[in-house]
């Protein structure tokens, strides 16, 4: 049920804030949160507004905004700071403690019996204050803790029954997809309150284990734009909206409005500094072009041969790159089709086989094509295209009513 009614936390504000680049104005946090309410995720996760003067302003600011999306603030377990946070005005908190090893002796050196008593304590008391406020509670490093330890810490607050999530966090990126089935397959047995995963994509599986979560009964999952964050940043709101449009298409479609995507990458990049990735999901240059002749032959018959993504859905188009020697002849013919030459199939496969020939020699790019499809346009006839191609491929073999063929700057 969760893969068809998950919802997307996304943390460009919060957990996005941390990513080297970032020094968002409050101004642009606007703009990136109505960016994202305007896609439609279904909450934005701001910074603690104990971080800065400044970041309390923007809770506050974004909260009265009137956004669709429910606002939430992310902070750790003491009521001091759930004080300021709910003077904020967000919709929900974030709560959180460490629980691994490290960072029980390493940041807040409390042991299990002394976070249990603390969450407890922290929890009630933020129920007690705001009946109607959406409340999570996480562990962090929950992969690199002792799974009895966990459990333990779960179980206590579950038993409170003032939480509306509990949150597993990868917090460095250590997970795999297995794992994360196994503990939240295990969280979901034994707990009655909804289930958050967050994690890190320092070893490339952030995507992966966010998808994994939610078949093993997670129902919210954190994301940043781009991937932003702390070192190389969470699970990509792109990414995991391509892995859950590849998972069902019509349902990813009716929750987000897919075209608007687009936009939010480039704002985010623009502001962090930050190029889109060449290969980056989706949005990125190479996301929907073909280059090797036999993809290209099946996608200008059935794109879904080779996409499993339509870039249509994206507000995007395809592209099919055919200046280069692994060029097929039907990627030719389409291009002189667009160009509207009247090429008989027998002459584009020879355009073709120059091409080829061609960039054995030097790089093409589509300007080179066009000329050679134009000027195998004013050939005469397919016998003279024969002979043609027979005679080195120098300026002297070029028809006579011909341009040479130069190379196009980029």
């Amino acid at each position: 049920m969760s893969l068809e009614k998950f919802n997307i936390i996304e943390s460009t504000l919060r957990e996005g804030e941390q990513f080297v680049g970032a020094n968002f104005t409050s101004d642009q946090k606007l703009k990136i949160a109505d960016a994202l309410d305007e896609l439609g995720v279904e909450y934005l996760e701001l910074t603690s507004p104990l971080a800065s003067p400044a970041s309390r302003d923007d809770c506050e600011r974004i909260a009265k905004r009137g956004l669709k999306a429910k606002i939430l603030t992310h902070i750790r377990c003491h009521k001091d700071d759930a004080a300021i946070a709910l003077d904020t005005g967000v919709g929900g908190l974030d709560v959180v403690i460490g629980t691994s090893s490290m960072l029980r002796q390493f940041s807040h050196g409390k042991s299990i019996d002394e976070i249990i008593d603390l969450a407890g304590e922290t929890l009630a008391w933020i129920r007690a204050q705001a009946p109607d406020i959406e409340l999570r509670f996480s562990t962090e490093d929950s992969f690199r803790s002792e799974e009895k330890d966990l459990m333990r810490v779960y179980l206590a607050v579950d038993k409170l029954g003032v939480v509306n999530r509990l949150g597993i966090a990868d917090t460095v990126g250590v997970a795999s997809p297995r794992r994360v089935h196994e503990l939240i397959s295990s969280l979901r047995r034994l707990t009655h309150a909804d289930i958050e995963f967050h994690g890190h994509n320092d070893t490339g599986c952030a995507i992966a284990n966010s998808f994994s979560a939610l078949e093993a009964g997670a129902t919210h999952i954190d994301t940043s734009v781009l991937g932003i964050g702390e070192r190389n940043g969470i699970t990509p709101l792109g990414g995991f909206v391509a892995r859950m449009y590849a998972h069902n298409k019509a349902a990813t479609k009716k929750k987000y409005k897919l075209k608007k995507l687009r936009k939010v990458d480039q704002l985010v990049a623009e502001i962090v500094g930050v190029a889109i990735p060449f290969n980056n999901y989706i949005t990125g240059v190479t996301a929907f072009t073909h280059k090797a002749g036999i993809h290209s032959k099946a996608i200008l018959n059935k794109p879904e041969t080779y996409e499993i993504l339509d870039p249509q859905d994206f507000g995007l188009t395809r592209y099919i790159s055919i200046a280069h020697k692994l060029t097929g002849w039907n990627a030719i013919k389409d291009r002189a089709e667009q160009l509207g030459l009247p090429l008989t199939d027998a002459q584009i496969k020879l355009v073709t086989q120059e091409v080829k020939a061609l960039a054995d020699i030097k790089p093409l790019d589509l300007n080179d094509v066009d000329e050679l499809l134009y000027r195998w346009a004013d050939t005469p006839s397919d016998e003279e295209a024969v002979t043609l191609l027979s005679l080195p491929i120098t300026p002297q073999t070029q028809p006579a009513n011909s341009k040479p063929l130069v190379k196009q700057p980029l």
